[in-house]
C-alpha cells in the first residue's frame, strides 16, 4: 500500500471490498461496496455522487465526471429516492482510477498516509456479512445523505465493520471528513507556537503533528463513542428517529457493543 492510496486491478476485486476512485483533482474520492458480478453498492444524495444542498455544490459537482445521458443497461436505476443504489463497476468508477480501502492497518502506517479516507484503524467482518450489509441497505436505505456527516465513505465504513459513532442518537465517521476538519484545526492549534518560536520548520512540523493526531483519534478505529449496530437495528433507528446524523467528535478509546 502506498503513501496516498492503493490502487489495484479489477482482476483482483473481491466481493465484499471495499472501493474508491479519486474524482477530478482529488478533491474527494467516491466509495462503494464491490458485492460481485460486476456490482457495487454506494451511497448517494438522490442518485448524485456528492452534495450538501448549499452554493458549495458549485465546487463539489466540478470535481465529478460527466455521466453519458445514455442510461447504462447494465446498471439498476434508483427506485425509491434512499440514496444507495447499484452501478456495475465501470459506471462507479467513471473512467477513475480503481482503489481498494485498507482495514486493520498499523498505526505507524496510518498516521504517515497524506490525507484520510484512504485506511483504518478498524478490523472489517467477513466478505459474506460486509456483502449482506451492503444488500440490505440497498434496499432498506443508510439515512440522510450529508456529504460531511454521512456520506459514501461512512456507508462503506459501516458495510464492512457495522461500526457506528453514536453518542446521544447520532452517527458519523468518514475519515475524508476527518481530514477537511484536521487541517484547518492543526493549523489553528499551531498558531500559539508563534510565541515560542518563529522558526517556519517548527510550526510546519507541530502543525503536521496536530493533524495527525486528529486523524488518529478520530478514527473509527479509535473512538471511543463506536457502537457495532446490526444492519436491521441501524434502518429500524433511522425509521423511528432514534439515530440521527452527526458531526464527528474527536476522541479515544476501546469499542463496544450494543447489547
Amino acid at each position: 500500500m502506498g503513501l496516498l492510496s492503493n490502487r489495484i486491478s479489477k482482476e483482483s476485486l473481491k466481493p465484499g471490498d471495499h472501493i474508491y476512485s479519486w474524482r477530478t483533482a482529488y478533491i474527494y474520492a467516491h466509495h462503494g461496496i464491490y458485492i460481485g458480478d460486476d456490482k457495487v453498492v454506494h451511497f448517494t444524495r438522490h442518485g448524485q455522487e456528492v452534495g450538501t444542498g448549499t452554493v458549495l455544490d458549485i465546487l463539489l459537482l466540478s470535481s465529478v465526471p460527466a455521466h453519458s445521458t445514455v442510461p447504462c443497461p447494465n446498471c439498476t436505476m434508483q427506485q425509491d429516492g434512499h440514496g444507495v443504489i447499484v452501478s456495475c463497476l465501470n459506471c462507479f468508477l467513471a473512467g477513475g482510477i480503481l482503489y481498494r480501502f485498507e482495514y486493520a492497518v498499523r498505526p505507524a502506517l496510518f498516521l504517515a498516509k497524506v490525507r484520510g479516507g484512504t485506511c483504518t484503524l478498524a478490523v472489517s467482518d467477513s466478505s459474506e456479512i460486509v456483502v449482506y450489509r451492503a444488500k440490505y441497505l440497498l434496499e432498506n436505505g443508510f439515512g440522510c445523505y450529508n456529504v460531511f456527516k454521512n456520506n459514501c465513505e461512512d456507508f462503506a465504513i459501516y458495510c464492512k465493520t457495522a461500526l457506528l459513532i453514536v453518542d446521544q442518537g447520532t452517527m458519523g465517521q468518514s475519515g475524508q471528513a476527518a481530514s477537511i476538519i484536521g487541517g484547518p484545526l492543526a493549523a489553528v492549534l499551531s498558531t500559539p507556537m508563534r510565541l515560542v518560536t518563529t522558526n517556519i520548520y517548527g510550526m510546519a512540523a507541530t502543525a503536521v503533528g496536530v493533524y495527525c493526531a486528529s486523524r488518529y483519534a478520530a478514527d473509527i478505529g479509535m473512538r471511543r463513542d463506536v457502537v457495532k449496530v446490526s444492519a436491521e437495528d441501524l434502518t429500524r433507528r433511522l425509521a423511528t428517529g432514534l439515530l440521527q446524523v452527526s458531526e464527528p467528535q474527536i476522541s479515544a478509546a476501546p469499542i463496544q457493543a450494543i447489547q
